[in-house]
């Protein structure tokens, strides 16, 4: 289910954070990547047009496949520092385009997130983020309206507490539920058609029944967009309980021997690594979202800006080994995107 009057602002808000300056730099982007691709090594020209914010680690679930709701971190945790925030900002400003507060952690969490929105927000970036949806109250949810931010997501991954909890263990549903009419509410109670709102349903053998009553849930309290993802398993290779072998909404496949493998053929190629990027809350630079434990630091902020670590030696020569063979690389093995 999509709204396509929402869609359509929404597409119109993200079309006034494009200014002449990250236009030319998109294409320089797109080139450089074509070209990388062509020579199968490394060409870099612009600076990434995307980009993730950690905003805090700490998580109040404790989802199964989650390393901070399992608290498996190695790295540290933490929250952004405010101010340490906005030297990030000021220097991406002039090539960004989107920016998501998020990467691991409930962003809610932070005592400071609708100033941290508003911050990128005032500075011509479109902004989004995802939530679990437990701290959504009506005056937390009109904060979120007042923020400015473009886009939020909300997990809701069953309808009924038994359903919910087997993977958002600790989570309640009906807050949820409530946090998602808040929301809603709010926006009409502010005449603002932002943020888009997704309700989000990630699909597990334990919750697949339940994707058209979402889809119903979602039509019915008014959001922008229902979301119906398929689910990242960490040892699916193993065989897990939460797989489901369904083409559909599966990015894993069984074959004839009964062992699992990612649909994904994983060429030796990533425009991720040459469009976006993700920040940790203190500031290591990773090349995407499922980097989770940052086991490949390609810089920190707190040292060099973004540009020097954009084209820095750890950065290029993480690109040539996505083109040597991505396989070898432990966070591509279970990557559905990218390609």
């Amino acid at each position: 289910m999509i709204r396509f009057r929402s869609l359509l602002h929404d597409s119109f808000r993200l079309l006034t954070c494009l200014s002449f300056k990250k236009g030319v730099n998109i294409f320089k982007l797109a080139i450089s990547y074509r070209v990388s691709r062509f020579r199968t090594r490394p060409f870099q020209s612009g600076y990434p047009y995307a980009m993730s914010v950690e905003v805090s680690t700490t998580c109040n679930l404790h989802c199964t496949e989650c390393p901070s709701g399992l608290r498996m971190f190695t790295r540290p945790t933490g929250k952004i520092d405010f101010a340490f925030f906005k030297q990030i900002i000021d220097q991406v400003r002039g090539h960004l385009l989107y920016l998501t507060l998020y990467f691991q952690g409930e962003p809610y969490l932070h005592p400071h997130f609708p100033e941290l929105v508003r911050y990128a927000h005032d500075r011509g970036i479109y902004t989004a983020t995802s939530t679990n949806g437990h701290f959504l109250t009506e005056e937390k949810a009109r904060e979120t309206i007042r923020s400015g931010l473009d886009r939020i997501i909300v997990s809701l991954d069953g309808l009924d507490q038994e359903t919910y909890a087997a993977y958002r263990v600790g989570g309640d549903v009906e807050r949820v539920k409530n946090g998602i009419r808040n929301l809603v509410m709010a926006k009409k109670e502010c005449r603002s058609k932002s943020p888009y709102v997704i309700l989000q349903f990630i699909v597990f053998a334990h919750n697949k029944h339940q994707i058209e009553a979402v889809k119903a849930f979602g039509a019915e309290v008014g959001v922008d967009e229902v979301q119906i993802k398929s689910a990242q398993i960490y040892d699916f290779d193993k065989g897990d309980n939460s797989l489901i072998d369904d083409n559909k909404y599966s990015r894993y496949e069984r074959t004839g021997d009964g062992a699992w493998h990612i649909k994904s053929r994983l060429p030796n190629r990533c425009w991720r690594l040459w469009t976006t990027c993700v920040a940790t809350w203190d500031g290591m630079i990773v090349p995407c979202c499922f980097d989770k434990d940052a086991d490949h630091r390609l810089g920190d902020l707190r040292e060099d800006s973004l540009q020097q670590i954009w084209e820095g030696e750890p950065y290029q020569l993480f690109r040539k080994r996505v083109f040597a063979n991505r396989r070898q690389i432990t966070i591509c093995r279970n990557c559905s995107e990218g390609l």
